[in-house]
This record gives structure tokens, sequence and C-alpha cells, in this order.
């Protein structure tokens, strides 16, 4: 006799593949779900790497403002032109000060007394003699400016540079970029304070250029450090 043959029932086929594709559009959506929350990452880091390392570098930059090794009177020079002295030589080597802008000037090489003019005229020079930060809200990047050799990307970049941002900086009046300090705490909002700055808070407010996958916005981050500028405080030639 023939035995029996036993098979799927055209109802239990059906149900495996129905059974099948929810398996597969389940983990389908797990594999997405983890793409974009790695994109996002991804952008996050990248962000925090460039805003981290513009702090670091604003903040040992600015700690050397009004280094004055020689004690040279009328050292400073003005920074809008980096050649012609300043008027403000009470400032020191905080020239400018306000939420958007900081213009700092320290004699780094220590040689000659004499801040950076140009290389044919004040040999040996170091760059970072003169070095001005702006904000520029419009364009949401900051530049750095060294001896008055033109505005560079610092922090992002202009939207029509063609490079890619990374990072837009987004501060705003209530969160200003630079903020000052004298030596008891109060807050200095004038030009006329700028000769008893004893501290000066950084606070860079960024968010990614691109959106994060998982929840079509862009992640937004805050980074700040305080930063004393000694030679600010104390550079007073002891003979006088």
């Amino acid at each position: 006799m023939m035995k029996k043959q036993a098979g799927f029932t055209l109802v239990e086929v059906l149900v495996a593949i129905v059974v099948g594709m929810i398996i597969i559009g389940v983990i389908y959506a797990g594999v997405i779900a983890s793409q974009r929350f790695t994109v996002g990452v991804d952008r996050k880091v990248v962000a925090y790497q460039d805003a981290r390392a513009v702090l670091d570098l604003m903040a040992l930059e600015i700690q050397m403002a009004s280094f004055n090794p020689n004690y040279t009177t009328d050292l400073w020079r003005d920074p809008s032109n980096c050649t012609s002295q300043s008027g403000n030589q009470t400032y020191k080597g905080i020239q400018a000060a306000t939420g958007s802008v900081l213009s700092i000037e320290a004699d780094i090489d220590e040689k000659n007394g004499v801040l950076k003019v140009s290389p044919a005229t004040d040999p040996p020079t170091n760059p970072n003699e003169i070095i001005t930060y702006k904000f520029d809200a419009d364009k949401q990047y900051i530049t750095r400016n060294t001896g008055c050799g033109g505005d560079q990307a610092f922090l992002g970049d202009a939207p029509a540079s063609g490079n890619p941002r990374g990072v837009r900086v987004i501060n705003t009046a209530a969160v200003p970029v630079f903020r000052y300090f004298n030596a008891q705490g109060g807050e200095i909002t004038t030009a006329a304070g700028i000769p008893d700055i004893a501290r000066i808070d950084i606070t860079l407010w960024v968010e990614t250029e691109d959106v994060d996958p998982s929840t079509g916005q862009r992640r937004k981050m805050v980074y700040s450090t305080s930063v004393i500028p000694r030679n600010h405080v104390i550079n007073v030639n002891p003979g006088s």
C-alpha cells in the first residue's frame, strides 16, 4: 500500500510567507534606525571635535594676552591695521572686547619688543602676535585673523564657501561668545573696563550643519570655558 504523502496546505504556506515578511520588515526597520542613529552620532562627534579644538586653542592664545616680557612702552598696535600704534595703550594686549569680537596682542617672540608688522620690516616675527576673533551671526561662523592677514574660517565656514561646514555657530545676544569680568567678579560691558579684565568666559553654542536623520532636527550643543589672562592683570614694569 502506498503511504499517504503529508505536505503544507496553501493556507500554511501563506501564513509562513506573511510571518517571514514581518520578520524581514522588523529587521530592516532596525537596520535603518541603527544607520540613522549612527549618522546622527557621527555628526555630533564631528561638531564636538571641531568646537572643542577651537575652544582649547582660543583659551591657550587668550591666556597670552598682554604678554610683554621686555616691558616695552607703547607696544600695542591698532588691530585694524596692525601697523599704527594704538591710541589705547592702557588696554594693553586686549585691544577690542565685545560679545562677538576679541582682539588680543602679545610679544610672543620675546626678542625685539615689537609686535609683528611684516616679515620684511620686522624679522623675526610671529604671525600670532596680533589675533582677532570675530563671530558672524548672519553666516553663523567664527573667523580668526592673525597679523591683519585677513579673516579665515575658524569654526564653521561661510555658506557660500563651498566647503563642508560640519558645524554652525548659533550664539545670540543672550548667549554671547565672549563675556568679561574684573577681579571682583563684576561683568565688564564697556571698552572703558578693558584694562580691568581679569577673566574671559568663552561660550560656543553650536549645532550640526545637517539634520539628525532620527529626529529631523539639528543637534545643538554648548561648550564653554573660562580663561585667566594673567599677563593682562599683572603686566606692570617692576621698575616703575
